[in-house]
């Protein structure tokens, strides 16, 4: 199989790699989509100390990029059951593997785990690839529903974003206030509108806010004009909002999501990165704020991210701007370094002209083509299977 590669320096390549075979307690799970983050482009520009940093160009191997993997189960390995891990059962992947014993494992955040770590991707093979071996307990069921596009969206961004306001308790009674309208910021909005909340939605970008607007904002301000603090209090009668979340990272964001919480209100920080300097007492402690720091989502709350959107019917697939085939690998990251919103690479094996015999070739058209986004594309391959005389 072929699989994308981070390089550092604005470089990556399509590499061979062998076909995965399960070891016990495995699955390997055939790709069908596989979103491309923020957090991508930093292996990806990486140069120098910092490349070397992130394992660039050392001794460890490549590693196959992608950590907002979804596709099918496609094989099992020893002590993996039909129950466990049913062939063909549409799945996303936690992207996190940890000990899978200790306390926090145990309740579906390996990400936590004190045994150290793999996050797929980064430091274990991911899912911009035909295919991605990973532990039976990693798997999330993907709804009916939704599609393989959503799940990946849902394995990262939409996840996180999720993830926060379950933290912050969002309900109707709430006026929440999302800092950063990107994928994470702008998946709080549509998700924080179907919770009943009322939404305020903050950037410095106007097509951002413009898309914030239409995916259930009632409000927008650009920070770049307008003191957000200040706007935000005079939209709430003075008392500030019951919630507010920063998804940017930015100092100055985070100051002002804490400033602009009423007194008794949850604030939530999301965007990591820079240092940020509060007067703890004045800011927090005598307007006896609740302030969580949250660190994208437990296995568990991924799965409940997905029944959410299935059941409330929030229209994830409006975040989706661009469709991408693996060998596309470098327009795909040009567009995510230059685009505000989320981009999702559509990795069916039979698109990347991966190595495989024509009736496994035709297994994958056939289960692929329940799909209608991708009638045309399997009906093409199918004639030219018909033509060799093979279908």
């Amino acid at each position: 199989m072929r699989g994308v590669v981070f390089l550092g320096g604005r470089k990556l390549e399509l590499r061979e790699f062998p076909d995965p075979t399960p070891g016990a307690g495995e699955v390997v799970v055939a790709m069908k989509a596989s979103g491309m983050c923020g957090s991508d482009l930093h292996p990806y520009r990486a140069v120098g100390n910092a490349a070397a940093a992130l394992g660039l160009g050392g001794g460890g191997g490549p590693i196959v990029a992608g950590h907002e993997p979804c596709g099918v189960v496609a094989a099992r390995g020893a002590g993996v059951s039909e129950a466990d891990a049913p062939t063909g059962q549409r799945v996303m992947v936690h992207h996190y593997k940890g000990c899978g014993r200790c306390k926090h494992c145990k309740v579906g955040w390996a990400q936590l785990c004190r045994q150290g770590i793999v996050v797929y991707g980064m430091t274990g093979h991911g899912g911009h690839a035909a295919y991605m071996t990973v532990p039976a307990y990693t798997l999330v069921p993907l709804p009916d529903s939704l599609s393989f596009e959503e799940g990946a969206a849902i394995s990262c961004g939409t996840g996180t974003a999720y993830g926060a306001l379950k933290r912050l308790d969002v309900s109707g009674r709430d006026t929440l206030a999302v800092f950063g309208q990107g994928p994470v910021g702008l998946s709080a909005t549509l998700l924080g509108r179907a919770m009943g909340a009322r939404v305020i939605a903050i950037d410095v970008a106007p097509e951002r806010l413009a898309l914030a607007r239409d995916f259930g904002a009632e409000t927008v301000v650009n920070a770049k004009e307008t003191d957000p603090v200040a706007a935000l209090r005079e939209l709430t009668h003075g008392e500030g909002v019951e919630t507010a979340m920063d998804c940017t990272g930015n100092p100055d964001a985070r100051v002002a999501a804490v400033r602009s919480a009423t007194t008794w209100g949850r604030v939530a920080f999301v965007g990591e990165g820079n240092t940020t300097t509060f007067d703890i007492s004045q800011d927090m402690i005598r307007r006896q704020l609740t302030i969580h720091a949250s660190w994208t989502f437990s296995s568990v709350g991924q799965a409940e991210c997905a029944r959410f959107v299935a059941d409330r019917k929030v229209e994830l697939g409006r975040l989706l701007t661009h469709r991408f085939r693996l060998e596309q690998a470098e327009r795909a990251a040009t567009h995510r370094r230059s685009l505000n919103l989320e981009v999702i690479a559509c990795l069916e094996a039979l698109v990347q002209a991966a190595p495989m015999d024509t009736d496994k070739l035709l297994a994958h058209v056939r289960e692929i083509r329940r799909t209608p986004a991708r009638t045309r594309l399997t009906d093409r391959v199918l004639t030219r299977l018909k033509t060799a005389g093979r279908a």
